[in-house]
């Protein structure tokens, strides 16, 4: 049952023989109704912040699901790019191991070839160096025959008197003198020939290593 402060205000109550004062019961009764209305006045202000609060508590309530959705969306954006991330990080990775290597192989390739091309050219130069000592030895030998005048075609004859030969005394000297040379020459360019020849070799090749080092 609800009563209202005007209902306590309007209560009566039966006369009976050595009963409460009338005037102290009203009294009573008005005060009571005063505190009463006070009562259902604060109640009601408190019912009015209740449903405010409410509202603002429903309020809340779809703002935090709002941003738990937006913070599930921003989890589920954030492991999709870092998952993205994670893969394209392991492709470069995988791509830089296979550019390296291959670096690597190209790099020992070149290095075998650069060797292979240095160990070509010492054994050129070896060649080479043999060449120019056979060559040299060639001619060393050419210039101690030709020094040698078995001959005597290079010597004037001793006359009487201090004056020049006879022409047919030089002459047959001369003539003997060049047949020899002409033998020699001979036996010297089928030697050369049979040995080495008289230019240094693998001169003509040396253009063509030096290209391939290149």
């Amino acid at each position: 049952m609800k009563l209202t402060a005007l209902e306590i205000k309007q209560q009566t109550f039966e006369k009976s023989l050595r009963g409460y004062d009338p005037a102290e019961v009203q009294a009573f009764l008005s005060l009571v109704s005063n505190e009463w209305e006070h009562l259902i006045g604060k109640i009601n202000d408190l019912e009015d912040q209740i449903d405010k609060l409410n509202e603002k508590l429903k309020h809340y309530e779809r703002v935090e699901e709002a941003l738990h959705e937006t913070l599930q969306t921003a989890k589920d954006s954030a492991e999709q790019k870092l998952g993205g991330a994670k893969r394209e990080a392991q492709n470069i990775l995988e791509k830089a191991e296979m550019e390296a290597d291959s670096i690597v192989r190209e790099a020992n390739q070149q290095r075998q070839q650069i060797r292979q091309s240095i160990l070509r050219l010492i054994e050129r130069r070896q060649e080479i160096v043999g060449g120019i000592r056979s060559y040299l030895e060639i001619a060393h030998e050419s210039i101690q025959h030709f020094s040698k005048d078995e001959a005597d075609i290079y010597k004037l004859p001793k006359g009487e008197n201090a004056g020049e030969p006879a022409l047919s005394e030089v002459e047959p000297k001369l003539a003997s003198g060049f047949e020899y040379n002409e033998r020699e020459k001979s036996k010297e360019h089928k030697h050369a020939k049979k040995d080495e020849p008289p230019t240094p070799p693998g001169t003509e090749e040396m253009d063509d290593i030096l290209d391939e080092i290149d």
